[in-house]
């Protein structure tokens, strides 16, 4: 979960307050600048970063601005995948603006992105620590913990999430995969369901309830998930190495070993994935 477009707000406020009594100044190129920044035109992620960067090499903008200037260009590096850059404009949004909570989450995105998990839970602490109803930092945290496998405290953390924005994009589909892995099995299904009820198209979520029905000796089940996940994401390695799993079980060792490979050539490493699941 990366956040994007949170920051919009920010900038238009500022500008509101800068543009009052002054309807002429709707048509400044500082103006379609900050519009640029804050990601109105999609076509391109150039467009966000050459806005961003005006306002940066303007030198007339406040440091509140900059920082959230700062922010959203490394936003849009980030999506380019660029995230050497990136990380370098939330270090000056933070240097701006020590208790602006954005750019921390979103540099801890960049890291997690890396690869450098503790950093990037670092990141995430700290702008919980700045922000106690920042529902998308616990999110990410929790995301994280599951990458090193640390699921309790991953389960803790969607707690939070949940409590605070209950909407919020894949977090019970996300609680239900590590409920699964927790073996609460139950409460696990119960996450599924709701994120099913939610979006009865969330691929993610059919493959974690997959999961669940795999671990409680519910083949049929297991099996009827995992390519309702498919037809969603036909390339989802889990759902090939579940359904493999699954079909082994019930004596189809063709139809299983196909999909084992299959999911192996899209993620070698998916069996040390599902041991640490508790799967074998």
């Amino acid at each position: 979960m990366e956040v994007k477009g949170y920051i919009a707000l920010g900038l238009a406020c500022i500008l509101f307050l800068s543009m009052l009594g002054s309807p002429a100044a709707a048509q400044t190129p500082r103006l379609k600048n900050i519009e640029l920044c804050n990601g109105a035109d999609r076509t391109t992620v150039e467009l966000q970063i050459n806005g961003c960067t005006a306002l940066i090499e303007s030198e007339n903008e406040k440091p509140f601005v900059l920082s959230i200037a700062y922010n959203n260009r490394g936003n849009a590096y980030s999506t380019k995948g660029d995230y050497n850059r990136a990380i370098a404009d939330f270090d000056q949004a933070i240097k701006l603006n020590s208790g602006y909570a954005k750019p921390f989450n979103n540099r801890g995105v960049a890291y997690r992105k890396m690869g450098q998990y503790v950093r990037a839970i670092e990141d995430f602490t700290e702008a919980i620590k700045l922000n106690a109803d920042y529902a998308v930092a616990f999110a990410n945290r929790a995301e994280t913990y599951q990458q090193i496998n640390d699921y309790e405290r991953a389960a803790l953390d969607y707690d939070e999430a949940i409590r605070l924005a209950p909407n919020l994009d894949a977090v019970w589909s996300e609680r239900c995969w590590v409920r699964a892995i927790l073996g609460k099995l139950e409460r696990a299904v119960e996450d599924c369901n709701a994120a099913l009820q939610l979006d009865p198209n969330d691929g993610a979520a059919h493959d974690s309830r997959a999961l669940v029905y795999l671990k409680a000796g519910q083949i049929d089940s297991a099996i009827d998930e995992y390519n309702r996940a498919l037809l969603i994401f036909p390339k989802l390695a889990s759902a090939f190495y579940g359904r493999g799993l699954a079909k082994l079980k019930k004596g189809d060792t063709v139809g299983g070993e196909a999909d084992i490979s299959t999911a192996k050539s899209i993620k070698p490493k998916i069996a040390d994935d599902f041991l640490h699941y508790g799967i074998e």
